[in-house]
């Protein structure tokens, strides 16, 4: 058994609160390529994986994300970098995008913890893409304006102790 790898999927957790220093590039470049290798149905590589790291481009997710929640705050709890795991029409159908870019999603956010970063899954990635908003940055970034939200990750050093995981449910796994 690896037990580095056990250490990670056991005792990563959610980082809500970052600090503002940037992401070294051999760092970040490590985590986005665990991405690619996460599975994916029939080794397609459907997803896109999107890196946000300019102040203006972080604040304009931000700011989208925090209008389809409707709220006034940083849903990305002040990580200098976010990573938006985008569906192509590389997967043969909507289901197997979702779980696609999911892969990837978990692959990155475990990779994060192994080099040292907190990350946090945000939600409404989906709904962020939806809007002539989100479909305007991306045409402004120079991408497919079909592309779809599907995830996207907080990441950053953690400006917080890390979290203690709350007890697993009972009957989470049934064995039969």
């Amino acid at each position: 058994m690896k037990k580095e790898a056990m250490e990670v999927l056991l005792n990563r957790r959610a980082i809500r609160k970052f600090k503002a220093d940037p992401i070294p590039a051999e760092l970040l470049d490590a985590v986005l390529e665990a991405g690619t290798y996460a599975p994916t149905g029939s080794g397609r590589q459907s997803p896109v994986i999107v890196v946000l790291q300019d102040e203006e481009k972080v604040n304009a997710i931000k700011k989208l994300n925090a209008s389809v929640m409707g709220a006034d705050r940083d849903p990305y709890y002040g990580a200098p970098v976010i990573l938006l795991v985008l569906a192509t029409d590389r997967a043969p159908n909507e289901e197997i995008a979702i779980l696609d870019s999911a892969s990837v999603t978990v692959n990155l956010l475990n990779a994060a913890y192994a080099v040292g970063l907190g990350s946090c899954w945000i939600h409404r990635c989906k709904e962020m893409f939806e809007k002539a908003e989100g479909k305007a940055l991306l045409k402004e970034w120079g991408l497919d304006e079909n592309l779809r939200g599907v995830c996207s990750i907080a990441l950053g050093y953690a400006d917080c102790e890390q979290p203690v995981p709350i007890p697993r449910k009972e009957n989470y796994i049934i064995k039969l």
